[in-house]
């Protein structure tokens, strides 16, 4: 089986370097994983890994990024966030010859908002991403199946806050996520709807960052919004 997405490695760094060109220093972002392989069986999803482009794709996000920033690399559990990270973390320390902390893994970057799922599979699979999607953010998935999408968005929008207060001088945290821990906060954060503003492609990100104590999130689609 074979999905394509965009891989958008030049907006989310050319959207990092726009507000370090405006003197932010303070900033966390928060990622999809590169381009990995699919299944038909929903069963093997977690144990699905990167392509060879996406690890290439990974490796090249990292050497994107300034040699003036260390990386503070943090992730899902399941293996494509792992590999995406590890992969970032090469690409930026062979392209400058520094060596970084290695990867974390932190359950609130994978889908700890599915809390049954044994029934939301079968939706997910009747209905279809987009418009399961579009019935979660509706509040018409029942909360013992996923968590309350706003709750949701909420949730990791104090993670990345918190990655950011973590920081030591002259970091920047990157948390290789997944697309649907990106969609909640793009509904609730941004008011980007999927449906007109798009998918979340490849190495897609959404980044957080602190301007006179106040918090922020943005992405290469809109302008800063104050969490």
């Amino acid at each position: 089986m074979t999905l394509k997405y965009e891989v958008r490695t030049k907006q989310t760094i050319d959207t990092i370097n726009h507000l370090m060109d405006n003197g932010i220093k303070k900033i966390s972002i928060l990622i999809r994983h590169s381009d990995r392989f699919f299944s038909e069986d929903a069963r093997l999803e977690p144990y699905m890994g990167l392509t060879d482009e996406g690890k290439e794709f990974a490796f090249d996000f990292g050497a994107g990024l300034r040699s003036n920033v260390m990386p503070k690399l943090c992730s899902s559990f399941l293996g494509r966030c792992v590999e995406t990270a590890f992969l970032i973390d090469k690409g930026f320390t062979k392209k400058n010859n520094q060596t970084i902390d290695h990867n974390c893994m932190d359950a609130m970057l994978s889908p700890f908002y599915v809390k049954d799922i044994e029934k939301a599979v079968p939706l997910i699979e009747k209905q279809g991403n987009q418009i399961f999607l579009r019935n979660w953010f509706d509040n018409r998935i029942d909360e013992s199946i996923m968590e309350n999408p706003e709750k949701t968005s909420d949730i990791l929008s104090e993670l990345m806050v918190e990655q950011i207060k973590n920081l030591k001088e002259n970091q920047i945290a990157i948390c290789v996520s997944h697309d649907w821990n990106i969609y909640p906060l793009k509904e609730f954060k941004l008011g980007l709807k999927h449906e007109t503003a798009g998918e979340v492609g490849y190495l897609d990100g959404l980044v957080f960052f602190e301007k006179e104590n106040q918090y922020y999130i943005t992405n290469y689609q809109t302008n800063p919004v104050l969490l």
